[in-house]
């Protein structure tokens, strides 16, 4: 995807963590973040991984407590001035059948490494007296279906988390906010639904159709730049209008 120049370069001079920046709404906030101005470090699982062009990778696997507190350590030493939390997992099960196996690493992935990386980059932003975190939340932050009971609750959980620390640092010139996308048209929603599927879907969404990752990423891309100076604290959905009717 190619972006018009930004006169401006709004994120000239900033560092940007997107974790989960492999694919998806995360490479394409990555890239966006990049073509804005600012230096792009992007995470994945996997050893052979890479994020867009210009942006540097980091191997890290959120569901291994060590790996995520040792990554944590090293943001620590050099807090970035934009952290996206993208990295999500999902696995949907009836209430009555969830695997805690996979409660725990959807909780790990979803939430836990979300904390232990506000929790290292704060310190910095903060000394700093300027800094931007987003957190990928989801539709299923704000409103839910069944059998997505351990998803939610972690999404829920995120929300909280960034209204809590939001209320402890608005003050330091440190905007924290989440986003909830909808159904987006990414690879993933491709191949997980199935055409008949997608149709039922969009009889929900009044835009009557899917969200691209590029709506998003715009919108990440202003919620961070220096031209957001009063948001704060919420959770702010991207959905084509699902989440309102």
């Amino acid at each position: 995807m190619e972006y018009a120049m930004n006169a401006a370069f709004l994120l000239s001079g900033r560092s940007a963590l997107v974790t989960g920046g492999t694919r998806g709404i995360g490479w394409t906030i990555a890239e966006r973040l990049a073509a804005d101005g600012a230096r792009v470090t992007v995470t994945g699982t996997r050893a052979d991984g890479r994020g867009p062009r210009g942006s540097q990778y980091r191997a890290v696997d959120f569901t291994d407590d060590v790996a995520t507190e040792a990554f944590a350590d090293d943001i620590g030493l050099n807090p970035p001035d934009i952290l996206i939390n993208n990295a999500g997992l999902n696995r949907n099960a009836p209430a009555a059948e969830i695997d805690m196996a996979d409660f725990d690493d959807i909780h790990r992935i979803n939430l836990r490494a979300p904390v232990r990386l506000i929790r290292a980059a704060l310190p910095g932003m903060r000394d700093r007296g300027w800094g931007r975190i987003v957190n990928l939340c989801s539709i299923w932050s704000k409103v839910v279906r069944p059998s997505r009971g351990a998803y939610a609750a972690s999404k829920f959980g995120l929300d909280g988390f960034t209204a809590a620390v939001a209320a402890e640092v608005a003050c330091d010139g440190v905007l924290v906010n989440a986003i909830s996308p909808g159904f987006i048209d990414t690879e993933l929603t491709r191949n997980t639904v199935s055409p008949e599927q997608l149709e039922t879907l969009l009889a929900d969404v009044p835009a009557g159709r899917l969200g691209q990752p590029e709506e998003i990423a715009a919108f990440v891309a202003w919620l961070v730049s220096p031209e957001n100076t009063y948001i704060s604290g919420q959770n702010i959905a991207i959905d084509g209008g699902f989440t309102r009717v």
